[in-house]
């Protein structure tokens, strides 16, 4: 074999590699291109939740199929991206947004066999909580110190959405649209404040089992909430020594064992 053969088999390898490269910048990359691309994605993310609040109005025209299968078309899409991105298959496999795109997946592509649950596209936004856009966006805008209140507020609002899209899906999804929803978010609001009015309830084990679990995990995300909105700002520097991973912006010594610290700031 010449070496032209050879440089003609390694071409397809070097594109390939190219490709993973430029979707693992994409996905994880810090720079002006990368995050140009997540808050393009982070857009599509949000336009499909807003296509599930809306959907109820849509479902009986034929616009709705034609939006539900273009959007099945996207998250199947993303998945492979991500699936090429991966640093290997398992690693990929072991994602939770993998499973969970998935049974969105699975929902959109048999809209009229299974109930549709493009509401668990908010644990996007719960991602891009967690990613490079919000901590480079907040940084540059010169509001990291908000970082901690921003992600509590995010988590937040992500569980009133999948909570209140659960409740909306499996209790009222059959009433009027608008008032299903509206019924669906009132009953998560006051169960999560544990205000309990009792005016709505959840029918059977399904909807006691559903109001409990609302009840455990809203109420702890509503005091971590409170908590970073009250609390003195801190920033995450492990001490050398001891390990304290949270410091005062502006602390010269750690507070647990009195190590000299250097903590860097943009100043």
């Amino acid at each position: 074999m010449d070496s032209r053969q050879t440089a003609e088999i390694a071409l397809p390898e070097t594109r390939w590699n190219r490709l993973r490269r430029t979707l693992q910048r994409i996905e994880r990359g810090r720079d002006g291109w990368a995050l140009r691309w997540q808050a393009l994605f982070a857009g599509v993310d949000l336009a499909i939740l807003v296509f599930f609040l809306v959907g109820p109005y849509l479902r009986e025209g034929p616009s709705y199929l034609i939006i539900d299968y273009a959007i099945a078309g996207w998250i199947g899409t993303e998945l492979f991206a991500r699936a090429l991105s991966a640093k290997s298959l398992r690693a990929f496999l072991l994602r939770s947004m993998t499973w969970i795109d998935l049974v969105i997946l699975v929902t959109l592509l048999f809209p009229d066999v299974l109930f549709n649950f493009a509401f668990l596209r908010a644990m996007r936004i719960w991602a891009i909580g967690n990613s490079p856009l919000v901590h480079e966006g907040l940084r540059r805008a010169g509001w990291r110190a908000y970082q901690d209140v921003v992600r509590a507020c995010l988590n937040f609002v992500v569980f009133l959405f999948l909570v209140t899209g659960f409740v909306y899906t499996a209790f009222f999804y059959r009433q009027e649209p608008g008032e299903g929803f509206v019924d669906a978010l009132y009953f998560t609001v006051a169960t999560v404040t544990t205000t309990g009015f009792g005016d709505i309830t959840l029918p059977g084990t399904l909807g006691k089992l559903t109001s409990v679990v609302t009840m455990i995990i809203g109420i702890s995300l509503f005091v971590r909430l409170a908590q970073a909105i009250f609390r003195p700002y801190k920033v995450n520097f492990p001490c050398p020594q001891c390990g304290l991973q949270r410091h005062d912006a502006d602390a010269v010594h750690c507070k647990a064992c009195g190590y000299l610290l250097n903590i860097p700031n943009d100043g």
